[in-house]
C-alpha cells in the first residue's frame, strides 16, 4: 500500500512537473508546440509523430512536416490551439518566432502555474482519498488490525504532506522564474 501511494503521488509530482515545463516563457521549446494535434490522413496525431520541432535559436521554432502536405494543417493547428503562437509558412517547414515577455503576459503565466498547482493538489487529495477508502476496507474485512490501519493512515498523511510541500516548492520556483527577466 505504502509504494502504490509512493508511485501515484509520484506520478501527480511528475504531471505537474511537465505541465510547467510547457509554458512558454520567451524561449523557444519543443514541448510549446509538440503536442498540439494534427489532422492526418483522417485522424488526429501530434506534430511530433508527423514532423520534427527543431529550436533555430533562443526564440524560434522550425516545424518540418515529413509529409509537406502537411505544412498548412500544422500551421491552422498551431494556430487553433491558442498557445499564444503565430506560426508562418516558408516553403518546406513552419517557423514560429517566440514573442518576448510582457509584464502582463508574465502574470497571466502566473495564473496557469497557480492553476495547475491547484489541479496537482486536488490530484493528490483524491489520491488521499482512495487509499483511505482501500485502507478502511482492509480493516472492516478484517485483513489488517486496528492498529496496523491507524499507523498505515498516519504514514500515508507523512506521504501527502511531503508531495504537497513539493508541489509549493515546484510553483514557488516556477512563479520566480516566470517572474525574472
Amino acid at each position: 500500500m505504502q509504494q502504490e501511494s509512493k508511485e501515484l503521488l509520484s506520478k501527480a509530482i511528475h504531471h505537474l512537473e511537465s505541465e510547467f515545463w510547457k509554458l512558454q516563457l520567451g524561449r523557444a521549446n519543443p514541448s510549446l508546440v509538440e503536442d498540439i494535434r494534427v489532422e492526418q490522413y483522417g485522424s488526429l496525431q501530434p506534430i511530433k509523430n508527423c514532423a520534427s520541432v527543431n529550436i533555430l535559436d533562443v526564440q524560434t521554432l522550425s516545424i518540418a512536416p515529413w509529409d509537406k502536405s502537411l505544412i498548412h494543417a500544422i500551421a491552422k493547428a498551431i494556430t487553433e490551439a491558442w498557445v499564444g503562437l503565430n506560426p508562418q509558412t516558408m516553403g518546406d517547414s513552419v517557423m514560429i518566432k517566440i514573442p518576448p515577455m510582457t509584464e502582463e503576459r508574465r502574470r497571466d503565466i502566473v495564473k496557469v502555474v497557480k492553476k495547475f498547482s491547484e489541479e496537482a493538489k486536488i490530484s493528490i487529495r483524491n489520491i488521499r482519498a482512495e487509499i483511505l477508502k482501500t485502507i478502511k476496507k482492509q480493516e472492516a474485512d478484517k485483513l489488517i488490525s486496528e492498529d496496523a490501519s491507524r499507523d498505515m493512515e498516519d504514514e500515508l498523511q507523512k506521504q501527502i504532506d511531503e508531495a504537497n510541500k513539493k508541489i509549493d516548492e515546484l510553483t514557488k520556483k516556477k512563479e520566480s522564474d516566470v517572474m525574472s527577466i
